[in-house]
């Protein structure tokens, strides 16, 4: 007998074939993880039953954890160049044309004045040129119909103020 190779019987083939391919439905199919735990438990299982010394714990264990790489690596490429993983990737630039705005292009009402149609306190809504935009004042509460002047746009917030009439 080998001392670092056991011996192989029908039930452990039988468990690392099971536990490889619970692992493998558990990386295709991610879910709650049971079949990735089920198959993880078939793999100890095979180490368990079947190695006889530390040196095959270790022989095996290394093996398990070399096949359960290269299964990731190949269930990664093709999830990658597949069907599967295109609609988790943006394909198209999201373009103006499209109805895309950036938040660098409201740069342009910084100074436009309009009228609270919310209450203020300290987020709210103003109407500016009849266009709703939701806006945060300068701390302050501000009441319905008050008029406010944009001072600040940082990113997609805007910042308004009472307008002194």
């Amino acid at each position: 007998m080998n001392v670092f190779l056991p011996d192989i019987t029908v039930i452990t083939i039988l468990l690392l074939v099971v536990g490889f391919g619970l692992v493998l439905l558990e990386m295709h199919i991610p879910g709650f993880g049971v079949p990735g735990i089920i198959g993880a438990i078939c793999l100890i299982l095979a180490v368990i039953l079947t190695a006889q010394n530390f040196a095959q714990v270790l022989v095996m264990s290394l093996g398990i954890l070399a096949v359960l790489g290269i299964m990731l690596g190949v269930v990664m490429t093709f999830f990658a160049k597949g069907k599967l993983f295109k609609p988790l990737i943006l394909s198209d630039e999201q373009k103006k044309e499209h109805g895309y705005i950036s938040s660098s292009d409201l740069d342009y009402l910084l100074g436009k004045k309009g009228v609270a149609i919310t209450d203020l306190r300290p987020s709210g809504s103003v109407d500016i040129d009849g266009v709703k935009l939701d806006v945060i004042s300068d701390g302050e509460y501000i009441s319905i119909g008050t008029k406010v002047e944009i001072f600040k746009v940082s990113g997609v917030k805007l910042l308004v103020k009472k307008v002194k009439i």
